[in-house]
């Protein structure tokens, strides 16, 4: 049963890491503070870092232009306690494409780096990948709630309730157990569970929050071990993403990640995200280290 300490309405997180405190702006730099939800235990989860930046930087460019990438690099955790400062840099505004670079600080120390680009709608060539076929609808299965809500167990209950997503997995999870089967696949489909009215570009900063969940985890399940594996240890390194095609955050939107190698203590986690209808929205890559004890010896 979910804590009295969390919200009512999950998404309300996603709500408050949004919102930026503008600190000074001139034609070739902005900066502004971002804050963490007042809920969150210990370090900064990567992936709300990752959107502040983005929000930032889409706070610099002209209306008519959109994100359709983004790199970045964690370098170092982020404190919980502590304000983020969001320095954005205008590298560059040309007839159709803006580029920009922030880096967000903590303690006088970068805690990340990030690129992006943003581009004035054109039209041009156009494809896609197709959605897979075979993959169980939402509506069919069971909110993460349901599966780990009970569990007596902080991460469990974060897990459960503390997530502005509705996260449901066409797979059974694997934060006690591992799949199944070992396969370097996990398939995930996700939403807000209310409605979040935002610009394009803050949407896609929404959807990079979003997609750093659970994207290494078919790196796990490709090696039987789960999120609980005694003396595992796990961090994101890095994060790309392209934005192919507009979305809604409150629609179901299937998240399939593939894990195409590991060696060295890092894996190699990429993915496409679909709309319900079959577009493709947005592709990611990640990379993440992974320590298990046994190769550690």
């Amino acid at each position: 049963m979910a804590d009295a300490s969390y919200p009512d309405d999950p998404t309300d997180i996603l709500r408050d890491v949004l919102k930026l405190e503008r600190v000074d702006a001139d034609e070739h730099s902005s900066t502004f503070n971002g804050y963490t939800p007042s809920q969150t235990r210990g370090r900064v989860f990567g992936g709300q870092v990752m959107a502040q930046s983005l929000v930032a930087a889409s706070h610099s460019v002209e209306a008519d232009r959109f994100m359709h990438s983004m790199h970045c690099y964690f370098i170092r955790p982020g404190d919980a306690a502590e304000p983020l400062n969001i320095k954005v840099d205008h590298h560059r505004d040309g007839r159709s494409f803006s580029v920009r670079h922030v880096e967000v600080t903590q303690h006088n120390k970068v805690i990340l780096s990030l690129t992006c680009s943003f581009q004035t709608q054109a039209d041009g060539v156009a494809h896609q990948e197709p959605m897979p076929e075979g993959i169980p609808l939402p509506d069919d299965l069971p909110p993460i709630s349901s599966l780990v809500g009970m569990i007596d167990d902080p991460a469990a209950q974060d897990l459960a309730y503390n997530r502005p997503f509705d996260i449901r997995y066409a797979y059974e999870p694997i934060f006690l157990r591992p799949g199944s089967e070992k396969v370097n696949r996990n398939i995930v489909w996700m939403k807000t569970f209310t409605p979040v009215k935002v610009s394009r570009n803050v949407a896609a900063a929404a959807l990079a929050y979003g997609s750093d969940y659970t994207l290494l985890e078919s790196i796990l399940r490709n090696h039987g071990v789960t999120w609980t594996t005694p003396d595992i240890s796990v961090a994101s390194l890095d994060h790309a993403m392209w934005f192919h095609r507009p979305f809604n955050l409150d629609d179901w939107l299937l998240f399939v990640q593939e894990s195409p190698s590991a060696q060295s203590a890092r894996g190699l986690g990429t993915g496409k995200i679909y709309t319900i209808h079959g577009d493709l929205v947005a592709t990611v890559a990640q990379e993440g280290m992974i320590r298990l004890p046994k190769f550690d010896q």
